[in-house]
């Protein structure tokens, strides 16, 4: 009973008050998606088993939790992190917690979460502020802080970050278990802001973007107009800031993305959420106008943004260096909820291209394929010196990626009032609601290691309705949905489309083929996506990739890693476009990947050697090693490694 409770909670806190405006499509939510195949099911189950876990144990020993019983007067001492936001660390744990206790009963997991959240009321202060950096010691609040609540907002306190990521982990408890306990106290924090913030007081806007998202999710939790409203408020205070920020011009007026590439991506997320809850125009223009700026210039092949490491951010055009790309594990994220929103908004697959790109290679480069070791930066080239570390002291990335490895499923599926969008190829079973109907769609496939889908669609009932099946841009040579890359060579296999064994009657539209019929349960679609080994070449602008290749399949950027080359070395590769390149699986390799085959010229000798690639997110699973994912072509690009 609980748990059907809980799918009907989140099923309806999804969608807004019926009285507002809202995204024209609508999420499917992951707890009604079971995910079944062999690559994503496993690394959700082992974000419950393995990360989850590590992250908690890690909260307890670096002084987070013990930062929250010295705000509840529970313990005695003075603030013991690094960091004012390292409160966040906790809030993304439990989010991650609450999703994963849907597809996981875990006692256990489950009163661990119910006791953090009763330290977080304990230590939040009667008006409802939650910030321990001051609570614990307010004549000597964290040096980031400031001397009273807000006033270091803009620079470097976090306080509304923190209330941000307390109000997405409120409403992420309340969708999973029905209990309101930290909704309360969000509701409690989020009051007190309504009181400081708004027109006639206080203007702050946050320094680190993030409460925008949290009090839209509150106000579709609660119905609150002034949630939304301070939302809106909240991104209309900013101008006259830093680039860092973007908040150095309204957001309305912003048509490049700047500074450090969460905080963008968050404010990006939250701008979406405004334009569809209010229709406000001037916002759609803007992020419209941003991403073009990004997909066009400032997109790494992996799906990976912000290459400057210094401020952990956006480049000028075209600056995308391989040995020195910063791409946050986190903004890697803050990309998926991004183009997520944008798709929501337009219905084009070309966001989902971008999504697909960004979860399968940036984002999941993230976390180690045992689930407890991570990345903080994910560069497109390794001299042998960077590995991945079991946390560290600014933990954003892997507590982040426990809240998303744990919403994956929410992601394959989305419904309009007459139409199913299939937009992720993922083994699994979604029992849909929209138009009035129900039905179950399942799908069985292996990819992204096979290109051939097969579903069933069993309607509750035979009815009409469409059924839109995303072809990807790689499908239709179109690495990107732009001309930042290309694939060198055009490929004429097919994509086919089949209904119940006969060629579909289907209209492609926005990148989708729909097909629109009264369907009966039982019928079957099967669609067939051409994955040969693809060599991809990036725009002449971009330097650090001029006379160099990189090579895909299906939706799998790949690289070269040290590992697999007996004098360990990479960096002095150089292939030929033309050569001929070949798939394998290798079930005996990292837990079973398909690998890239072909021949190599070390530049040293000019000796011909046999390559072998690996998916770019499965390295450094094997110690330090060299990597590259651009390859020269041309004894000048080569870089030889040093003897």
């Amino acid at each position: 009973m609980t748990a059907m409770l809980s799918v009907c909670l989140l099923s309806v806190l999804l969608i807004s008050p019926a009285w507002a405006l809202d995204y024209p499509i609508q999420p499917v939510p992951f707890t009604d998606v079971k995910v079944t195949d062999n690559f994503w099911a496993p690394r959700i189950k082992r974000n419950h088993d393995v990360t989850i876990p590590i992250a908690l144990e890690q909260c307890y020993t670096t002084g987070r939790v013990d930062n929250f019983l010295k705000a509840a007067h529970l313990k005695e001492g003075k603030f013991g992190t690094e960091y004012p936001f390292d409160d966040t660390d906790i809030y993304k744990i439990i989010e991650g917690a609450s999703y994963t206790l849907q597809m996981f009963p875990d006692e256990k997991l489950a009163a661990e979460v119910d006791k953090l959240i009763g330290y977080l009321g304990k230590a939040q202060e009667s008006d409802g502020y939650l910030y321990t950096a001051r609570t614990i010691d307010p004549e000597h609040p964290h040096q980031w802080s400031g001397p009273q609540r807000w006033v270091k907002e803009e620079d470097l306190s976090h306080e509304l970050y923190n209330c941000g990521h307390l109000y997405e982990a409120a409403v992420a408890h309340f969708q999973a278990t029905g209990k309101r306990s930290l909704l309360d106290i969000a509701i409690k924090n989020a009051d007190l802001l309504c009181r400081d913030f708004g027109p006639g007081k206080l203007s702050y806007f946050s320094g680190h973007q993030i409460v925008e998202m949290g009090l839209v999710k509150m106000y579709r939790a609660t119905g609150k107009q002034e949630y939304l409203d301070l939302a809106k408020f909240f991104l209309d205070a900013r101008h006259g800031g830093k680039t860092y920020n973007q908040s150095q011009q309204p957001v309305t007026e912003q048509t490049e993305a700047v500074g450090h590439a969460v905080r963008a991506t968050y404010m990006y997320s939250g701008m979406a959420d405004i334009a569809a809850l209010t229709g406000d125009q001037a916002y759609l223009r803007a992020i419209d106008a941003i991403w073009d700026n990004v997909v066009y210039r400032k997109l790494y092949l992996t799906g990976g943004i912000g290459a400057i490491g210094r401020y952990e951010g956006f480049g000028g055009s075209y600056v995308l260096p391989n040995d020195s790309s910063y791409n946050e594990t986190c903004a890697a994220i803050g990309n998926v909820y991004w183009n997520y929103r944008l798709f929501l908004l337009h219905g084009q697959a070309k966001y989902y291209d971008v999504l697909e790109r960004t979860l399968y290679n940036g984002l999941i480069s993230g976390v180690s394929l045992s689930g407890d070791r991570f990345f903080y930066p994910n560069p497109l080239e390794s001299k042998g010196k960077y590995g991945r570390s079991a946390w560290f002291g600014c933990a954003c990335c892997p507590s982040n990626l426990c809240r998303f490895m744990s919403s994956v499923s929410g992601y394959i599926y989305a419904t309009s009032v007459g139409r199913l969008y299939v937009n992720l190829y993922v083994q699994s079973v979604a029992h849909l609601k929209f138009g009035g109907r129900e039905i179950e769609f399942e799908q069985r496939t292996n990819n992204p290691w096979d290109g051939e889908i097969d579903c069933t669609v069993n309607p509750q009932t035979r009815g009409e309705f469409e059924v839109a099946m995303r072809i990807p841009g790689w499908a239709q040579n179109q690495p990107v949905p732009t001309d930042l890359y290309a694939f060198a060579t055009s490929n004429s296999s097919p994509v086919e489309l089949t209904v119940n064994g006969k060629k579909a009657d289907a209209v492609m539209r926005d990148g989708y083929a729909i097909v629109k019929r009264a369907w009966a349960k039982g019928d079957h679609i099967h669609l067939s996506l051409p994955m040969p080994v693809r060599v991809v070449t990036a725009n002449a602008k971009v330097t650090a990739d001029r006379d160099r290749i990189a090579l895909q399949r299906g939706p799998l950027v790949y690289c070269a890693e040290g590992a697999d080359y007996t004098d360990k070395r990479v960096l002095d590769l150089q292939l030929e476009s033309s050569a001929d390149f070949r798939a394998e699986f290798r079930p005996d390799l990292l837990g079973g990947v398909e690998v890239i085959r072909g021949k190599a010229t070390t530049t040293n000798s000019s000796a011909r050697t046999d390559f072998l690639a690996i998916p770019y997110f499965a390295w450094a699973n094997r110690g330090t090693n060299e990597m590259a994912v651009w390859f020269p072509v041309t004894v000048e690009t080569s870089k030889p490694a040093n003897p």
